[in-house]
Formats: C-alpha cells, sequence, structure tokens
C-alpha cells in the first residue's frame, strides 16, 4: 500500500518542490496551503505524514499539530520552519512532534526525516496488531462463561494484571489455569515481555532446580555448559510455575528464599542472580490440605497466595455449557454450522466432566470428526455421556438430587451426605467444599473426622 503525505505550507513554490521530489520517492503527496485545509484533508483522506510549516496564517503549524494529535494519533507530523529556535524544537517535540526540521534543509535530510517517520509509524501499527492478536488469543473472550463464579474470576483477573503481586491459580484438571495465568499477564504491563510456563510435575526431580534456577558448567554429570533457567529466561516478564504441589519440599526452601530476596543462586555457583518476573502458581490440589499434611510449606504458602484465584469446575457451573459448546462448535467446525439437539445438551450439562473444559472440547472434536450432519442428537454422543448420572450417594454421582425414604433417616445422615456431595462436586478440595457448604474449613475438616470420612478422594487412595 503506497503511502500518503500531506503537505502543508503556504509557500506555494516549497509545496511544489516537495510534493515533486515525495512523488519521486513512491510517495502519493497531498497538499493545502494553510492548516484550515490541512484539518479538512486530514478528515477525508488517509494520510500516514503531515508535514507542515509552523507560521501559517490563519491556523498555525503548532495549532494544526496539536490537533492532529487528538484527532489523528496514528499520524506521524514533522514540523519545518525559517524561525528555528530552541524553545520552538522543545515546544513542537512535546506536542507531538516527530521530527523538527530547520529551514533551508536539502533533500536528503528531509527524505531522511520522512523514512524514520514513516519506519515509525509501520512499527506502531504492527505493534497494535500484535497486541489484536493476543487478546483474542488470550484474553477475556477465551474464558467463556456467564456464570456468577466466572464473573468473580474475571474480576480478580481486571484487578490484579497490572499488579506486581503472586497470584495462586487453583481448580480441577483442565479448568483452563494457563489460560487465567496468560490473561493476566497479556493483561498487565509486562505484555510485551516474556511469558514462560513450567509444569514441576513433568520434571524429573533430580533436574528441576536446574530446571527453574539454571545451572554452571562441571555442576553434575552432563552438565557440559552454563544454562539458563526459567526465572532468567522471563527476565522481567512472568513465570507460571504449574503443578506447584509437585514441587520437592527440599526445593520449597529455595524457592521460599528466592521469592523473598528476589534472587537465586545457579546449581554449582557461587554467586546470586537477580530476578524482575512476576511468578504466578497453579495447582490443581487443595495446597491448604498438603500444607495441613506437612507435604508443603506454609510460609511458602503464603508468599505464592496473596492473591488466590479459584476456577469453578463445569459441575459448578452447568449452565455455561451450552455457550461453551456454541464456542468449541465454531472454533473447530472449520466454518461448518453445526448445532446440537435439545435432548443432546441436556445430556451433555448432566455429564459431570472431571476433565472439565478441556474434556469437553475433546468430545466435542469428536463429535465433529466423527460427525457428518448439521445436528448433533443425543445418539451421537458417548454412552457415557448419554447414560444417566447416578443415584447421589454412588461414587460416579456427579449431581445431586435427595430422596427422602419412607423409613426415614437421621440428621446426622443427611448431613454426611450433603457433605459427600459437597467434596465430590469440588473434587474432594476441602477449602472448596467448604465454600460451597458455607461454612470454615476447619469446620469442614471437624465433621469429616467425625464422620470417619477420608481426607482424599476413595479413588485416588
Amino acid at each position: 500500500m503506497v503511502e500518503r503525505i500531506l503537505v502543508a505550507d503556504d509557500d506555494a513554490s516549497l509545496r511544489r518542490v516537495l510534493e515533486y521530489n515525495l512523488a519521486k520517492e513512491g510517495y502519493a503527496v497531498l497538499t493545502a496551503d494553510s492548516g484550515e485545509k490541512a484539518l479538512a484533508l486530514l478528515g477525508a483522506e488517509r494520510v500516514d505524514l503531515l508535514i507542515t510549516d509552523i507560521k501559517m496564517p490563519g491556523m498555525d503549524g503548532m495549532d494544526l499539530l496539536r490537533r492532529v494529535r487528538l484527532a489523528a494519533p496514528e499520524t506521524q507530523v514533522i514540523v519545518i520552519t525559517a524561525f528555528g529556535t530552541i524553545e520552538m524544537a522543545v515546544e513542537a517535540m512535546k506536542a507531538g512532534a516527530f521530527e523538527y526540521v530547520t529551514k533551508p534543509f536539502n533533500r536528503d535530510e528531509l527524505s531522511l526525516a520522512v523514512r524514520k517517520a514513516l519506519r515509525l509509524k509501520s512499527l506502531e501499527h504492527d505493534n497494535a496488531r500484535l497486541r489484536r492478536e493476543v487478546e483474542k488469543k488470550y484474553g477475556l473472550g477465551n474464558i467463556v462463561g456467564d456464570s456468577p463464579q466466572l464473573q468473580q474470576v474475571f474480576r480478580l483477573i481486571e484487578k490484579v494484571a497490572d499488579s506486581d503481586a503472586s497470584v495462586l491459580i487453583t481448580g480441577e484438571s483442565g479448568t483452563g489455569k494457563e489460560l487465567v495465568a496468560k490473561a493476566i499477564h497479556y493483561r498487565s504491563l509486562r505484555a510485551d515481555r516474556p511469558f514462560v510456563a513450567v509444569n514441576c510435575a513433568a520434571i524429573p526431580r533430580e533436574l528441576l532446580e536446574s530446571e527453574l534456577f539454571g545451572h554452571r558448567k562441571g555442576a553434575f554429570t552432563g552438565a557440559v555448559r552454563d544454562k539458563m533457567g526459567r526465572f532468567e529466561e522471563a527476565g522481567s516478564g512472568t513465570l507460571l510455575l504449574d503443578e506447584i504441589a509437585d514441587l520437592p519440599v527440599e526445593l520449597q526452601a529455595k524457592l521460599l528464599r528466592a521469592l523473598q530476596e528476589r534472587e537465586f543462586s545457579p546449581v554449582g555457583g557461587s554467586g546470586v542472580t537477580r530476578f524482575e518476573a512476576r511468578v504466578i502458581a497453579a495447582t490443581n490440589r487443595d495446597l491448604e490440605g498438603e500444607v495441613a499434611e506437612g507435604r508443603f510449606r506454609e510460609d511458602l504458602f503464603y508468599r505464592l497466595a496473596v492473591v488466590p484465584i479459584h476456577l469453578p469446575s463445569l459441575r459448578e457451573r452447568p449452565d455455561d455449557i451450552p455457550l461453551l459448546v456454541a464456542h468449541f462448535l465454531k472454533a473447530l467446525g472449520g466454518g461448518r454450522k453445526v448445532r446440537v439437539s435439545r435432548e443432546a445438551m441436556e445430556a451433555l450439562k448432566g455429564h459431570p466432566w472431571k476433565g472439565n473444559v478441556r474434556e469437553l472440547e475433546n468430545n466435542i472434536e469428536r463429535l465433529l470428526v466423527l460427525g457428518d450432519s448439521d445436528v448433533i442428537r443425543l445418539e451421537d454422543l458417548p454412552e457415557k455421556i448419554r447414560a444417566p448420572r447416578a443415584a447421589a450417594g454412588g461414587p460416579d454421582a456427579g449431581g445431586f438430587s435427595f430422596t427422602f425414604p419412607e423409613e426415614g433417616l437421621s440428621l446426622e445422615e443427611a448431613e454426611k451426605a450433603i457433605i459427600l456431595e459437597a467434596l465430590r462436586r469440588s473434587g474432594w478440595n476441602q477449602s472448596r467444599a467448604a465454600q460451597l457448604l458455607k461454612v470454615p474449613r476447619h469446620l469442614l475438616l471437624y465433621r469429616m473426622e467425625k464422620f470417619a470420612l477420608p481426607r482424599k478422594a476413595p479413588d485416588s487412595q
């Protein structure tokens, strides 16, 4: 696309010279003999660069510059004048001019200023485009749902994004913890800096310290060169420590010291390295429970959980499932217009979704790949989704219904059943179960002991 330059000067001969020289370099050139005419052209035409004289009758170049910066801030401005003073140059630059050129100037001098101004505009345009793409990929619009629980998550993301506070994101597997971490990063002042994620559960224990903090050559067998760790790699961006509950106890002390002092020592190194990255941690485990069991340091927990964000499971927000289904049908359908029948949607809403959003997405993708109809019907769904949920109290119960038996039951039996259901809905996360029951966590733990309920899900013991 040809770049367009507007020349505003009351000197007709200079306008002709500039128009000729700029057109010869391949630019499309517009001209105006006054500030008023230039402003009118700017409102009617696409202009990439304005070259304006300072001294013009009526609206002068400084007034035109200020109006352009307000009305069309993406347009670069070069100011030229025969009455150059340091004070005027400073005033023009403060008002937003890209360059200040004093008459008389030669052709090469102005040509260089023009190329620099247009290069800056191109970079600013590319940066804005990249930011839009990042926001589209990692923005809040990718966290689909309208439930009150999710709206609370959105509010927390907005509040915490521009701070440097450590964030602990909790939630079952598949709820979108990394997506929330990226949303925080890309809405923060660190958005143009690195986002580095490390999965503490996926790296062997003996290599995890080196992965986080780096190592020096010869620190251990196989360390043939210095290696930069993830803390250093993140720079002044964001470091996500995923599956933080799997961090070995012996490494937790080193992480705590790093967070407190904002520095660390590489493996095999004698000095310290400062870091500026913001740290976000994530886990699908009950970290408070891990602290109570002695598997996670309490002081590290409080250092990480300055701002806790809990992601609800799909079982806690079944009304969001139609929105998620529509989102995945559009994102994965390759342009196909596929809808879900009422019966199939009810079955999708009734399924427990232990894998949460990730499991739902995988099932929608499979239905699209295997199906050739524009309607997904109940019989198209996998058997485990079509089958009604087990009655409350069974090991596979996904919802909660209560039938009062003819022979009656005690209040304690009813209380035990309700606690069990809250634990199932929260994936046996005691903190979340206590929230569902609207009681303090310590009271829930007391009741669990009273009824001899296990601290972990029966199928994980």
